[in-house]
């Protein structure tokens, strides 16, 4: 009765080999470092006045996505669970990212959040300005 297997034998690591593995673990590691911390940064501004913060969140988001699989697996879950707090983070991250109409969509946002609805001025202060340039064109 012949056996035959289907496994192929290693081929044996040379240490110039393990050694470039270890650069690479060590490289997205400080990579992940510094995407953490980019995005730590990136929520202090955040919560300043402006929005200053979330383009340099997305920077962060991006660099640690893009080495950490862990990461990217909980991204996807926290973007079933809440579609709504994602999304801005995922146009930002496009190739060609839509950044006016996010920080427009959440300067209305944080208007509906903070002031009740007789003091917001936001979006009619964008119609009287629409209704400005048609009038002038």
């Amino acid at each position: 009765m012949a056996f035959a297997t289907t496994h192929m034998p290693r081929p044996a690591h040379n240490t110039a080999d393990a050694m470039q593995a270890g650069v690479r673990r060590m490289l997205r590691i400080g990579l992940l470092i510094l995407g953490g911390l980019i995005m730590a940064v990136g929520a202090v501004l955040a919560l300043l006045p402006g929005h200053l913060g979330v383009p340099i969140l997305v920077v962060g988001l991006m660099v640690v996505l893009r080495n950490s699989l862990p990461a990217r697996k909980e991204f996807i879950r926290l973007q079933r669970r809440h579609p709504n707090w994602v999304f801005p983070l995922r146009r930002l991250m496009r190739r060609e990212p839509e950044v006016i109409p996010v920080v427009w969509q959440q300067v209305l946002r944080t208007e509906r959040l903070v002031l009740p609805a007789r003091y917001r001025f936001v979006r009619r202060l964008r119609v009287s300005y629409l209704r400005r340039s048609k009038s002038s064109a």
